[in-house]
């Protein structure tokens, strides 16, 4: 540590007690040990699961529901969530109690563009590579090892699985559902709230509320809007 420097404390809980909120707890703990100036504490854990309050998670308390926070408005809340819908709903409910503290995470193996645009709440994990002039917007999951690249705009809730590939001039609407190693090619529009199949291909754009899978990428399923509501 830099001698007189001061380190910033952030007092945090994860919501969800699954794999991919224990995968945060990582990502958190590598922050933790890559930086001097700022910690996080991991006060424990909420679910909405009542059977798991009161027990523990990685040794840590699964300390209630959400609205746990209702009492607790110093400490900022990170939404161990995949599934844009429920990551939406509980954001909201959240909301809804008046907490308005949502810690960004981002792993130190990440590359991070220096002219980037990252929305609060948003979570940038491990060997994640980006390169410049980006959006992401708030609450957005990108997962493990993904790329995104020039003039990309994600917008809110997206979730991003492991090894996407995401040429440049992107843009992935509202709670659009990326699985693992799919690949989006140049300048492509993906409908906000739908959702591609793992290993699929995109060689033209993709409408809201549908499912679309393959090589290349095809339709299989529709949705009404506001199904994800």
């Amino acid at each position: 540590m830099n001698s007189g420097s001061e380190i910033r404390t952030h007092r945090l809980v994860i919501v969800g007690t699954g794999g991919l909120a224990r995968e945060l707890h990582e990502v958190i703990e590598d922050m933790n040990d890559n930086s001097s100036v700022e910690k996080w504490e991991m006060v424990g854990w909420l679910d909405s699961n009542p059977e798991v309050h009161h027990t523990k998670v990685h040794d840590l308390p699964v300390l209630g529901g959400v609205e746990w926070l209702r009492d607790h408005p110093d400490v900022e809340v990170v939404i161990g969530i995949g599934a844009p819908p429920t990551r939406r709903k509980v954001v909201q409910a959240i909301e809804a109690l008046g907490h308005r503290s949502f810690a960004t995470l981002i792993h130190p193996t990440a590359v991070i563009g220096r002219r980037a645009q990252i929305g609060e709440g948003s979570i940038i994990c491990a060997n994640v590579t980006t390169t410049t002039d980006y959006q992401i917007g708030r609450f957005v999951l990108i997962n493990i090892m993904a790329t995104v690249a020039h003039d990309d705009v994600l917008h809110d809730f997206v979730t991003i699985a492991p090894s996407v590939v995401i040429s440049g001039n992107v843009v992935i609407g509202e709670g659009v559902d990326v699985g693992t190693n799919a690949t989006i090619n140049q300048g492509i529009e993906l409908g906000e709230w739908t959702i591609i199949g793992s290993g699929t291909v995109i060689t033209k754009n993709i409408p809201a509320n549908v499912t679309a899978v393959g090589v290349p990428a095809k339709t299989i399923k529709e949705r009404p809007k506001g199904w994800h509501l």
